[in-house]
């Protein structure tokens, strides 16, 4: 599928992954991306986007989300002013790590990961995700049916490309059980969402990367990034957003990749 004109929707892109995979599609010719971020920093990002390519492609939304009725103003908003959104990255995402089970040593009492935390982090990383890219099937099935077309044929060419954010930790990391739960739960989601949605010619697949230069991996501090990351890295560093954001493009524009792509750089974590 060409990059070339189309309309892309990006969330959690005031910063890190987002932001980069925006710049991404700019710089391959996205006629429009959709820029949508929980903070108000989003429209400086917009506006660094549309500096460095020298024109205005890139749009900021602010909002939640896992507010149905925002999301459904942006791609409202972004369709009427540039048509049909046919890329979404929804790489809003949020950390709430703690171990599962911790010892009280005041009270010598264990305190279970509290399931009010658990489900914030569903909501955020999970839920809302597949509900982005819900819209833009629905919206792209819908112009088809209009059309009065059905079935979606090879010759027509791809109609559109979902791109989930997983991450390393689906496959488990201690730590982070609500986080790992659903990064692993985006693969079911994308796999399903495969099979449904290219009845309407629209792709879809997983990225899982590993600890990339953001501001959430920033977060950890960097005395857990020297001591429980880097050496266990075979790259000896951490990724860099613009190569994850490469990787991006090239699954979207790349229609025989399918499934899901693991840009780790040589993680393997220690055995404890």
């Amino acid at each position: 599928m060409e990059i070339t004109n189309r309309v892309g929707v990006v969330t959690g892109a005031a910063s890190g992954i987002g932001r980069e995979v925006t710049l991404e599609l700019a710089k391959r010719g996205a006629k429009a991306i959709a820029m949508v971020d929980l903070t108000d920093a989003i429209s400086s990002a917009a506006g660094e986007v549309n500096d460095k390519i020298g024109r205005d492609v890139a749009v900021p939304f602010q909002g939640n989300v896992t507010d149905g009725a925002f999301r459904a103003s942006v791609y409202d908003s972004i369709e009427q002013k540039f048509g049909l959104a046919s890329i979404c990255v929804p790489a809003a995402g949020i950390t709430r790590d703690d171990l599962a089970l911790r010892l009280d040593k005041s009270t010598g009492k264990m305190r279970i990961y509290p399931v009010e935390t658990f489900r914030l982090v569903v909501e955020v990383n999970l839920i809302a995700p597949v509900y982005w890219a819900l819209e833009m099937i629905a919206r792209i099935a819908q112009e088809r049916v209009a059309r009065g077309l059905k079935r979606w044929t090879p010759s027509e060419h791809i109609q559109g490309t979902i791109v989930f954010i997983g991450s390393i930790s689906s496959q488990g990391n201690k730590g982070q059980i609500s986080y790992a739960s659903t990064k692993a739960g985006l693969e079911g989601a994308a796999a399903t969402v495969m099979k449904e949605a290219i009845f309407y010619g629209v792709r879809c697949g997983v990225i899982h990367p590993g600890f990339t230069d953001t501001p959430m991996v920033r977060a950890l501090g960097e005395e857990l990034i020297q001591k429980n990351i880097l050496p266990f890295t075979q790259l000896g560093r951490l990724i860099r957003p613009e190569e994850i954001a490469d990787a991006i493009c090239f699954m979207v524009s790349n229609s025989a990749v399918s499934g899901e792509l693991w840009a780790d750089a040589g993680w393997h974590p220690s055995p404890g």
